[in-house]
């Protein structure tokens, strides 16, 4: 009883604040109408009450007194029908103003009409000044308070407000513009504005200055001491988005974007729909949109599993698998609280998706089988491996377990399982490489093209099984070798460069460094890397995969490279400070193993073309097959005993392989 007497006394003391917004305007509006028509009254007779009270004119003052009641309630129920008690006044604007004048111009006539049909025919001047006074009061109630947030505007405009340069006086533009008038807490005030359309240099938006075009970015920054700058051209090319933020990004200013043009479609333009600028906007380059209807194809109503399935990349082809409705998807993870946090937003997102959530280790050849024996696979995606390449060069035996001989069980137990087609996710890192990991991707993207080669030449029963102990996953279990003569696995790698926002990428990195105030540590001035989002590089993968034919390794296109140090001056810029002033830059010297740049290609692999123009076919080096395969057992034994000489081993069956001096 006693909370619900509460809830009454606080509906009940809203509404009586409800009635009395409208109260009070309809009581000022009274008070009005009849003052504006006595005013005139006034002046007609020259602003003298002895005139207006001698007996040749007191009718005209009885008229307006007894009509005074009549025309108080013609004004309320004509205001109340265009909804002038229903409107917040604060926020008004073009459409209002309409609307006071209609509803002005109507009462005028009828008051016109009805003073002199019920009383006496007035004098001319009363109607027209009457009309004039009337109207003028009503818009100067209406728009007080507009008024007077102006009036504050103004008086405040050089104190206490961030000084915001807009760029773009496009409707987004001027969506933002309305958006940050209309707000009555935000501190931020626009001061001039950019575009590029000649025309509209010189005029005016909302009262604020078009300055020029983008290249007087810099000189207005200065004159009219800007501290944000806001993007809003959504409909912009990648490439001017580039441009313009290069510009920007020279200055000291806080740097927000309206990300897209669905925001500006959609109705969703305000200063909170404008984000922090990215280092992907920083790219110049539209994001790849690959046409995904092949995957879907390939995909639908088939068992996949995806190895690292919580990593960066391995759980985005999870998301991605996830949308295109497999059978089954199989996410297997060493690591359970990356494989738990996959699980919990699939489960999330996806309700009617039929998956699992497996924990093993690609090195444990028995726990492969279990998976392969109990889900039987049909599409494997390899995302599964050791990647950093410092952490790599002090433990080089654990990059050879998990990278080569993870790679290679995994692909045996799937050959042997009849899977139909094994992805590898390989990198530009195994291109000459120069570290211990990227020459452990180039083994495992060997070991791929000679289980192709041999399956293809009908002898995958001369492809050695590896196992680190004796047990179930014997492959051929009857003895017959028809498990090998049935193999029909296709095998392809997909090698592409860096990923923006993966685990151990540089980006989030170079954050964590300026959060904490620097310095920001770059290992090269001169280093340059390939940079792509993880979305892009996923769907291309996937794409890539519905390629295969047996073999390949397809490189993805992944545009002009980024010079390491740009990006981290870049970063510091869109944090809003400078660089080697605010968050100085250091230079460590190249790690072990690092080279300053990176090939998408060795030197002697050509470029083939496929459907997709991001998307490239490698034409492999030639080995020797059996060679090779008689050359892993040494290998896994040297690693699984952590041999020092193990990239001797590997130099030896990687012949590209130079290790960094």
């Amino acid at each position: 009883m006693h909370w619900g007497g509460m809830e009454k006394q606080e509906v009940n003391r809203k509404q009586g604040r409800g009635i009395g917004t409208i109260i009070l305007p309809l009581l000022l509006d009274v008070f009005i109408v009849n003052l504006a028509y006595f005013a005139a009254l006034w002046f007609r007779f020259d602003g003298s009450f002895a005139l207006l009270t001698d007996p040749t004119n007191i009718d005209y003052l009885f008229a307006w007194a007894k009509f005074a009641p009549i025309y108080s309630a013609v004004c309320v129920a004509v205001f109340a029908l265009f909804r002038l008690y229903r409107t917040l006044w604060h926020y008004a604007s073009y459409p209002e103003l309409v609307r006071v004048l209609l509803a002005c111009v109507i009462t005028g006539v009828l008051h016109v009409v009805g003073i002199t049909l019920l009383f006496c025919r007035m004098p001319i001047s009363y109607y027209c000044i009457g009309f004039v006074f009337q109207t003028a009061l009503i818009v100067i109630s209406r728009f007080a308070y507009r008024m007077i947030d102006f009036l504050k505007d103004v008086l405040t405009r050089d104190r206490n407000v961030g000084r915001v340069m807009l760029i773009g006086a496009g409707m987004a533009g001027q969506m933002i513009l309305k958006d940050m008038h209309h707000s009555r807490t935000r501190h931020d005030r626009v001061f001039c504005i950019v575009d590029d359309d000649p025309k509209k240099w010189g005029m005016y938006l909302d009262g604020i200055p078009v300055v020029g075009d983008r290249n007087t970015i810099l000189e207005n920054v200065e004159k009219y001491r800007i501290e944000k700058i806001y993007l809003a051209i959504p409909s912009a090319s990648a490439e001017a988005r580039r441009d313009i933020l290069n510009i920007c990004k020279e200055t000291d200013c806080e740097l927000k974007n309206l990300p897209g043009i669905f925001q500006f479609v959609a109705g969703d333009v305000s200063v909170e729909s404008m984000t922090n600028v990215s280092v992907e906007d920083l790219l110049g380059r539209e994001p790849i949109r690959a046409d995904l209807q092949e995957v879907f194809a390939f995909i639908h109503d088939k068992v996949v599993l995806v190895t690292g399935g919580g990593g960066s990349i391995g759980s985005e082809l999870c998301r991605q698998i996830a949308e295109h409705h497999p059978k089954k998807l199989l996410i297997f993870d060493v690591y359970e609280n990356n494989a738990y946090e996959i699980q919990n937003e699939l489960g999330s997102r996806y309700p009617e998706l039929d998956f699992e959530t497996l924990i093993g280790s690609v090195r444990d050849s028995r726990r492969i089988y279990e998976v392969f024996e109990t889900y039987h696979p049909e599409i494997v995606y390899h995302a599964a491996a050791h990647k950093h390449v410092p952490l790599m060069e002090d433990s080089p035996n654990e990059a050879i377990k998990n990278n080569v001989f993870g790679t290679y069980k995994t692909a045996y137990a799937a050959m042997v399982h009849g899977c139909e087609r094994f992805v590898l996710i390989s990198t530009d890192k195994a291109v000459n490489p120069t570290n211990i990991m990227g020459a452990s991707k180039r083994l495992c993207e060997m070991i791929i093209q000679a289980f192709d080669a041999k399956i293809k030449a009908k002898k995958a029963d001369e492809i050695p099984q590896l196992f680190t102990h004796e047990g179930i996953e014997n492959a051929d279990k009857d003895g017959t070798g028809r498990v090998f003569r049935e193999a029909r696995t296709e095998f392809v790698a997909v090698r592409f460069g860096n990923v923006l926002g993966s685990n151990g990428s540089v980006v989030p990195l170079f954050k964590q460094m300026i959060q904490n105030g620097g310095p920001v540590k770059v290992t090269h001035p001169d280093i340059i890397r390939y940079f792509m989002t993880i979305p892009e590089a996923v769907s291309l993968v996937l794409l890539a995969g519905t390629y295969a034919k047996g073999g390949e390794i397809f490189v993805l296109d992944m545009g002009s490279p980024v010079k390491i140090d740009t990006l981290a001056r870049n970063l510091i810029r869109l944090s809003g400070l400078r660089p080697d002033v605010d968050i100085k830059i250091e230079y460590t010297g190249l790690r072990p193993g690092e080279k300053l740049y990176e090939e998408k290609l060795m030197a002697e692999e050509g470029l083939k073309k496929t459907e997709n123009d991001l998307i490239h076919i490698g034409c492999p080096i030639p080995f020797d097959t059996d060679e090779f395969f008689r050359a892993l057992r040494p290998l896994m034994d040297a690693a699984y005993a952590n041999r020092t000489d193990i990239r001797d081993k590997v130099r030896k069956m990687v012949v590209t392989y130079r290790q960094a001096e």
